[in-house]
């Protein structure tokens, strides 16, 4: 098991638990905050269930019905779950609403305060787990299930503050106040994670400071190749795929174009590990001897 593995199967455990304690303190104490909170977990938990899922589909190196990987299945996993939360914001709202209309006491609120403090603080450390680990491996996946945590942090935390104000005003209609204002956040959160899954699947270009960063390392091999053109870049969960046309005088060998390719693709490799750099060699149409010529510093960038 990967580490990307081991950071979804800890969301699994600790959002089970926490459905499992939320549910019960929601009926205990008649508080729709609470048992929204509960379908917020209940679907992170979901979310992770997916997660682990995909992120050990993506791992898989390619096959033969996947000739460039299964990294997109991280992007497929990222808008699924952001559907599933507005889903549950959704949900929350309208029994938020209907609370509203027709009001009623709520009980044992200390059991309630204590439930939400042990979720925030459960959801923030593996919170902190997921976001590194999603750091470090540039999964998607991972990443919008640590926005599945942080979002559930600080609902929580929102559901406790609501808790003790009904406590201390017993004004019972900010249950459902509370409530709203949880799925608004949840909201929120599902469309930045649907803008972002949804920039992959459609291969956008990757971020303008990584193509300054392949641009520059195209050129550290000046010295070697006349010009470069028709530079394409695309993500696809966390692998790169870089395209470019590599023009070299016409009278360089075949092996030393050759190992230039791939020097090239070695060096954008250890820059950004996982990616993939496919080169087509091109021969210069002009007069080498009459460049060489022109040229005050062979090797000088243009």
């Amino acid at each position: 098991m990967n580490q990307k593995q081991r950071a979804a199967g800890m969301t699994v455990i600790s959002n089970s638990a926490l459905v499992i304690l939320k549910v019960v303190m929601g009926l205990i104490t008649h508080s729709i905050s609470i048992l929204s909170e509960a379908v917020h977990s209940g679907m992170d938990l979901l979310s992770g269930l997916i997660t682990l899922i995909t992120v050990t589909k993506s791992s898989q190196p390619a096959d033969r019905s996947h000739q460039y990987g299964h990294g997109k299945f991280e992007s497929i996993s990222g808008m699924v779950e952001a559907g599933l939360v507005v889903v549950a914001a959704i949900y929350i709202i309208w029994e938020a609403g209907e609370r509203l209309l027709s009001p009623s006491p709520l009980q044992s609120l200390h059991y309630g305060m204590l439930v939400m403090a042990i979720s925030s603080v459960g959801n923030f450390f593996v919170y902190r787990h997921n976001i590194k680990v999603a750091k470090r491996t540039e999964s998607i996946a991972l990443e919008a299930n640590a926005y599945h945590l942080i979002a559930d942090f600080y609902t929580s935390l929102g559901v406790l503050g609501g808790l003790v104000l009904i406590a201390l005003a017993e004004v019972q209609t900010l249950d459902s106040l509370v409530a709203i204002v949880v799925a608004l956040f949840i909201l929120k959160a599902s469309v930045n994670l649907m803008g972002k899954a949804f920039r992959d699947l459609t291969d956008r270009v990757l971020p303008e400071d990584e193509e300054k960063s392949i641009r520059k390392i195209i050129l550290d091999h000046y010295s070697q190749f006349v010009e470069f053109h028709k530079l394409r870049t695309r993500k696809s969960g966390s692998e790169r795929y870089i395209d470019l046309h590599l023009v070299v005088a016409k009278d360089t060998e075949l092996e030393a174009a050759h190992n230039l390719t791939h020097h090239i693709a070695e060096d954008i490799r250890n820059r950004f590990p996982g990616s993939q750099t496919i080169i087509h060699l091109e021969p210069c149409d002009r007069d080498c001897q009459e460049c060489r010529k022109k040229c005050p510093q062979e090797g000088s960038p243009p």
